[in-house]
């Protein structure tokens, strides 16, 4: 299991890093949650621990990267690897459908959370607007790169998933 929690963290670092990095070329302010799509491959494969140990510390790499306040990407995030890894095993991980709908659900809750987050903290947290297109496009995004990072990530199983 740390094995993989590890790789996954440092994966998804290293995605976080770039997407930070590329997202200062485009003119809309949206990229694809790179480092989210592959925490929800390592929480299906790996199970629940996994997932919320992926998730925090991720998560808190990614809160050091941010303005966000320091825990809030972590929380976030060990909440969806938890909630991922809950259906480990639950469906066969085809290459198309299976990865769109989880990427799907897990930009959606990822939003759902940041937006009650924001009703009890207010403006000291972000939220995603529901009526903005930036929300709608970050998961259009995600539903696109899931499918080839998911072809990646099973070529890379030996790293990202425990041995059982």
């Amino acid at each position: 299991m740390i094995k993989s929690v590890i790789w996954t963290v440092i994966l998804a670092v290293i995605a976080a890093l770039l997407g930070s990095t590329i997202k200062g070329q485009f003119t809309l302010d949206v990229f694809p949650d790179i480092a989210l799509c592959i925490l929800v491959f390592s929480a299906y494969v790996n199970g629940t621990m996994t997932g919320q140990i992926s998730g925090f510390f991720s998560g808190l790499f990614i809160d050091f990267l941010s303005a966000a306040p320091l825990g809030l990407s972590s929380l976030v995030r060990t909440l969806i690897g938890a909630f991922t890894g809950i259906f480990k095993g639950a469906f066969f991980l085809d290459i198309l459908l299976m990865p769109v709908i989880l990427c799907a659900i897990a930009t959606i809750l990822k939003a759902i959370i940041m937006f009650i987050l924001h009703l009890f903290f207010g403006s000291a947290i972000p939220a995603y607007s529901f009526t903005s297109t930036v929300l709608w496009i970050e998961l259009g995004m995600n539903c696109i790169i899931a499918p080839p990072l998911f072809l990646v990530l099973k070529r890379l199983k030996p790293l990202v998933m425990k041995r059982n």
